[in-house]
């Protein structure tokens, strides 16, 4: 048997892999604001901050203060190192399936 690979236990973490996935699906210039993430996610706004601050602490997110029309919004974006980081990781996952088959 080949040696089974290691997850990256930043993105693993169920909340975060759903955080990820969703922004992996987004261009990779694209950002989504926090509100719509949250619905999308169906997160409460602490549990989703807390997860966010975990992949921005890695750099794998990267989150921006802006104002739109003088209203605060918080946007989110996966970084390059993010979008490397989820590709290594869905490969990783491949590899291990694979070798339980």
């Amino acid at each position: 048997m080949t040696e089974l690979p290691e997850l990256d236990p930043v993105i693993h973490a169920q909340a975060r892999l759903r955080v990820t996935v969703a922004l992996a699906g987004l261009r990779p210039a694209d950002q989504i604001t926090f509100p719509r993430l949250q619905q999308l996610l169906e997160m409460t706004a602490g549990n989703l901050s807390t997860h966010l601050r975990k992949l921005e602490d890695a750099e794998y997110v990267e989150i921006t203060k802006a104002y739109e029309h003088r209203t605060p919004v918080t946007l989110v974006r996966l970084t390059s190192k993010g979008r490397a980081a989820f590709e290594t990781y869905t490969k990783a996952l491949q590899r291990l399936l694979d070798a339980g088959t």
